[in-house]
């Protein structure tokens, strides 16, 4: 494999250099597979993402995509042998249309910087993962990023319109539309939202802007316990409530971000829910949701102004630096409905009572989504390790009974960070045998070779 001439790209768009593939092998998630990969192709255009993968599937060589490497499931983590084809340098905007209200964008645009584009015409993109401010948008249709703003806007597919993609042998294909509706065939573009880099590299998107809001209100509450919160959230949806935010911190992950931010949100309670209200009847909204909250919780502090609110929000953005700086983090990302959210947070504290495993949980409330974050050992002592030999029994036994939980409940192993590597043999339990298999078929329509996201997806 090492012997292989390296892809035929101009002078510095390829490297073999130790740093340069160490800089670029891993992702977020904290896994690190076994052997070296064979080095990295930086893509400048559509056309070097071609001549990557024709040269890739002429000799075989397994391809694993990277944007910013912000992913949590193992999914831009290089094994032994592969090519890696980093995205982060097609980064422009191409268009940024305020009567269609669409923008075309290269997949290493970042998610902040296209949301401020948009703003700057009176539009937003609204899908906002929580690492917006460094995940790309190629990496976020990957995945099917979800976010804060899920629960009132959706996640990303519901924002994307069309596609470019590069299939494995280098062919180009370009799926959906630019207009608002198109039913003409079968859904390609939503088939390969989602897809993990399994069927094809997205190298341009075309995606759907909304009006910016014209107010927003942020309430930040502080409860005696993640049940009593979660009771208020579904007292606010009952009200009829739909909020464009609703975001908890369970006591141990407050205490976390107060250590590492040297703020004092513990003292005001054991857990921390943050809602948001967006649009015309923002303050209406926020007013119901104020009485409601006011019922229950310690404390109530509200915010109408944008300084207030970036720093209300910005405990929930520093949440997993914070859990990071404690150790090695596993981010789990299982869904249930929203009936059973507390159900479900109330079984994850007692797995990690049960194992002796930290586990701090983190949810997306109005959509029954949950991140429990398993943190072991320590990162000045113990490092990223290597494979999963690093990770000790106990957490994956923890991760595992957190799966089946999930599932027991009705949910899902992955609400939005995906399947990747380190979930891979939980797919098969969630989604069946026949249903397995058929999505193993049509990997191979795409990619007969298989060269793709090598041991990713099903």
């Amino acid at each position: 494999m090492t012997d292989v001439r390296p892809p035929p790209l101009p002078d510095g768009q390829w490297s073999r250099q130790d740093a340069v593939v160490d800089a670029h092998r891993l992702d977020r998630s904290g896994w690190q597979p076994e052997g070296r990969p064979l080095g990295v192709a930086f893509a400048h255009s559509a056309d070097d993402v071609r001549a990557v993968l024709r040269h890739a599937s002429r000799y075989g060589i397994p391809v694993t995509v990277r944007g910013a490497g912000t992913g949590l499931a193992g999914g831009a983590a290089a094994p032994d042998g592969a090519l890696i084809l980093d995205l982060h340098r097609m980064n422009h905007i191409r268009e940024l249309s305020r009567t269609d209200q669409v923008a075309v964008v290269e997949p290493g645009v970042i998610t902040d910087d296209l949301d401020r584009a948009a703003r700057a015409v009176g539009l937003t993109y609204a899908p906002d993962p929580a690492s917006s401010a460094i995940s790309t948008i190629g990496g976020n249709i990957a995945t099917n990023a979800g976010g804060l703003r899920c629960a009132k806007y959706g996640v990303t597919r519901e924002s994307v319109l069309g596609l470019e993609v590069v299939l494995a042998d280098g062919e180009i294909i370009r799926t959906g539309q630019r207009s608002v509706k198109g039913v003409a065939g079968y859904d390609l573009t939503s088939l390969f939202v989602g897809s993990e880099g399994t069927l094809g590299v997205v190298v341009g998107a075309t995606l759907r802007l909304r009006p910016a809001p014209v107010g927003t209100v942020t309430l930040a509450a502080f409860f005696d316990s993640f049940g009593t919160a979660v009771d208020a959230v579904t007292g606010i949806a009952a009200a009829g409530i739909v909020v464009a935010m609703a975001e908890l911190l369970d006591g141990p992950t407050v205490r976390a971000v107060d250590a590492a931010t040297g703020g004092n949100l513990a003292l005001r309670g054991e857990t921390l829910l943050l809602v948001q209200t967006d649009g015309p009847g923002a303050g209406r909204e926020g007013d119901a949701a104020e009485e409601i909250l006011r019922g229950s919780a310690r404390d109530v502090q509200r915010s109408a102004d944008e300084r207030t609110t970036r720093q209300l929000l910005a405990a929930r953005r520093a949440a997993l630096p914070s859990l990071e700086r404690l150790g090695r983090v596993l981010i789990e990302d299982i869904a249930v409905p929203r009936s059973q959210l507390a159900r479900a947070a109330a079984r994850v504290a007692e797995i990690g009572a049960d194992t002796g495993v930290q586990i701090f949980t983190i949810a997306h409330a109005a959509d029954g989504n949950l991140h429990p974050i398993i943190v072991v050992g320590r990162p000045d002592v113990d490092g990223p390790g290597s494979g999963s030999a690093a990770i000790p029994a106990a957490a994956w036994y923890a991760a595992e009974r957190i799966f089946r939980t999930a599932l027991e409940l009705g949910g899902t192993v992955t609400g939005e960070h995906g399947i990747g590597v380190l979930k891979r043999q939980w797919l098969g339990t969630e989604l069946g045998e026949t249903n397995l298999h058929l999505q193993r078929r049509l990997r191979r329509v795409f990619d007969p070779a298989g060269i793709l996201a090598p041991g990713h997806g099903p």
